[in-house]
Order: structure tokens, then sequence, then C-alpha cells
């Protein structure tokens, strides 16, 4: 399976803002954002470069650059997910964001079982979850409304499972999730809006790049 394993500071030092891809960390004196906020790369310290004007290519580049990094998605899957978007009916953006949304890997970041998407796509790969009551290791998978995710019943035993049981209670789900702390368990109740999701991202640049 492919996947992406360079240094994720780096991808935050990259689009100069904090992708929170390291969890805790990035809450933390040791941010790479917080201690040298510079592109990486031996021109990262010349303000020249900094200062050059972005052209409008940059700008839709660096936009899809940023949601497949937040995302942990690659290139081919990115581009798969955005025709299935400009198949649907609607706002080609929203729909793009809602099928990110949508990934299980990252319903179960949101319900609060992992610190970030990337544990959390590592969990769902390594056989943790069960989608509907079936055991999944397909972190690309898309839930609908209705769908219940759940860690599977021997991996609640593990230490780690234990350790994020003492804490779902504090942790607060998005309006269109519902989380059962007590059967380490979630249900879509819905498909979220562009409201309920709060990445710091313009979709409408996306497509634009895409348009192209």
């Amino acid at each position: 399976m492919a996947r992406d394993v360079g240094p994720s500071c780096k991808r935050c030092r990259r689009e100069g803002e904090k992708l929170f891809l390291k969890g805790a960390r990035c809450t933390s004196p040791k941010c790479a954002i917080d201690r040298r906020n510079q592109p990486p790369g031996m021109h990262g310290k010349d303000a020249r470069f900094r200062r050059r004007r972005e052209s409008d290519y940059s700008r839709q580049l660096r936009e899809k650059q940023k949601a497949r990094r937040i995302y942990g998605v690659l290139e081919r899957q990115f581009r798969r997910l955005f025709t299935v978007a400009l198949a649907r009916p609607g706002l080609t953006g929203v729909n793009l964001l809602v099928l990110l949304e949508s990934r299980l890997d990252n319903v179960v970041f949101r319900l609060g079982f992992a610190e970030s998407r990337p544990q959390a796509r590592q969990l769902v790969n390594h056989g943790h979850f069960e989608l509907n009551g079936r055991p999944t290791n397909i972190a690309s998978a898309l839930v609908k409304a209705g769908d219940v995710v759940a860690v599977r019943p021997a991996s609640r035993r593990t230490s780690f499972f234990r350790g994020v049981s003492q804490v779902l209670d504090e942790r607060r789900v998005p309006r269109w999730l519902q989380l059962n702390p007590a059967e380490l368990s979630g249900q879509v109740l819905q498909l979220p809006t562009r409201e309920d999701i709060d990445v710091t991202l313009n979709e409408q640049l996306i497509v634009e790049y895409y348009s192209r």
C-alpha cells in the first residue's frame, strides 16, 4: 500500500501553518511551526524567495497540496475523489471536502479514537476497527449516514484503547457524529455540511486547479 513517509513537520512548514499531523506534539513547544516557521530547504531562510508574488497557479497548487496533506491522501486517490465530487450535484469543492471527511480514518480521528489522522489511518490498517459490525482495514472506506464505527472487542483490551476510553468523555465530536464512550463506538448521524468542516481550506482554488 502506497503512503507518504516523509517528515510530517516539513509538510506543516511548507504550508506555513499547523496541519496537526502529529497529535499532541502539534500543541507542544516542540511543534516545528512554533520553533522554525519557514519553508524547508536551502532557500527557506531567504526573504527574497518568500516575498515573490504568487501566481494563480501557485496558490491553486498549494491549496490542493495542503488538502492532500491534511487528510493524508496521495495524488491518485485525491484526483479520483475529485472526479466523484464533480459528478455529484451541488458545489464540487464542498462535495470534495465532504468525501474527504467521510473517509473511515477521518471519522475515527473525529470520534476521538486517535490523536491525529495518520494515527487513525494506522489503527484502521492494523484491523482495530469494525464498520457496521464487520472488521475492516480499509482506511479510505467512505461512510454514510447511519453507519456505526466501533473498536473491535479484541482490541478494547489493549493498553492503548484502555487509555483512550479514560479520556473519551472529555472529547467533543462534530454534530454529524455521535460518540458512545462506554462501547468505544460512534455513529454517523448525517454527512457533514461545509459549516461542520473546520479545516482552513479554500476549496474553490482546488476546483480551479483541476479545471485548468
